[in-house]
């Protein structure tokens, strides 16, 4: 098969934080005097293969303790601008772990520098534009959650929203009810990994109890007919990160991916990357790779590209002008 056009996209399912490559890895190491498994780049790679989701959790926030100063975030977010720019990306809403960074001694204030700064000069850098979805970690305890969200609110030019991700089994979403509630007081944008490892009645629980706007993931709601109904008559949008899927092991290969199942159904789905150091490509690199696997159409490309300016929280004139460069395009 020829090469894979490009076409603008946003990107609506990426974690700073997971597009930590080995390389920035190693440079913040030695930077901050960081300690890690290994200071061989072939073997840190080797560290990158995964048996479930818990599993590269682990090595997920082991590498984040590279992480201390502005200065790092400042690289981490140019690093992924810069590739998500040269794969089509030209908006993205960026979850970042701000509970993660707190709990191992790293101020609130030194991320929001450190990734406000670069999301500042993403147009003129990369042409794009950047904003923060700031998650809840869901395998902690709501109330942490609840004392987080209005240290957030100082930060509303790069916060648009909140979101509740990590492990997802044993965790359901009701948890969170009551942060999500003040989140909407306040105005902000709700989204909420769901149905990635979790059963259908998380998706559910996600839309009903904590009123989402966007389900991340949400393959396990093909399970349920009634939600498939729902969420395509809703036109509520789905965050679709194939080849996380493969790697995580919630999809066996990417030939038995739901993506085009989803399409069939009428479902705005977009495809995204979620932690692309990790599971092996960004946004461009996840439409080529379900293009191969499961043959789809330009016109599929051409509906993804449009689905993902729709589910996005731009304005709906800057939406319009970016579904007419996918037009031109």
């Amino acid at each position: 098969m020829s090469s894979v056009p490009i076409l603008p996209t946003a990107e609506l399912h990426v974690h700073i934080e997971g597009t930590l490559e080995p390389e920035l890895a190693l440079r913040l190491a030695v930077r901050n005097r960081t300690p890690l498994r290994s200071t061989e780049l072939d073997d840190l790679r080797r560290a990158y293969s995964f048996r479930d989701l818990q599993s590269f959790l682990d090595l997920y926030y082991e590498l984040m303790a590279v992480l201390q100063r502005p200065e790092d975030f400042v690289d981490l977010a140019d690093a992924y601008l810069a590739r998500a720019a040269a794969q089509g990306v030209r908006h993205a809403e960026v979850f970042v772990d701000p509970q993660a960074h707190l709990a191992r001694g790293v101020p609130l204030e030194v991320v929001m520098e450190g990734l406000g700064e670069a999301f500042a000069r993403a147009e003129e850098r990369h042409g794009m534009s950047a904003r923060l979805i700031a998650c809840f970690l869901r395998d902690r305890d709501p109330d942490e959650a609840e004392a987080l969200l209005p240290r957030l609110l100082p930060y509303r030019g790069l916060v648009i929203g909140v979101g509740l991700d990590s492990a997802e089994v044993g965790f359901p979403p009701e948890r969170f009810e009551r942060v999500f509630a003040r989140a909407a007081d306040e105005g902000l944008h709700r989204v909420a990994h769901a149905g990635e490892e979790g059963p259908p009645a998380y998706v559910r629980s996600a839309l009903d109890r904590l009123g989402v706007e966007r389900v991340d993931h949400g393959n396990r709601s093909l399970e349920d007919r009634d939600l498939v109904a729902r969420l395509r008559e809703e036109q509520l949008p789905l965050t679709v990160c194939p080849l996380s899927n493969v790697a995580l092991r919630t999809v066996a290969r990417l030939e038995d991916h739901p993506l085009p199942a989803m399409l069939a159904h009428g479902l705005l789905a977009t495809v995204n990357s979620d932690d692309p150091a990790y599971f092996g490509g960004y946004l461009h690199d996840n439409v080529t790779a379900v293009t191969r696997a499961l043959g789809l159409t330009a016109e599929q490309r051409r509906r993804l590209a449009e689905n993902s300016f729709r589910a996005s929280f731009l304005p709906e004139e800057v939406k319009s002008r970016h579904l007419d460069a996918v037009a031109a395009a």
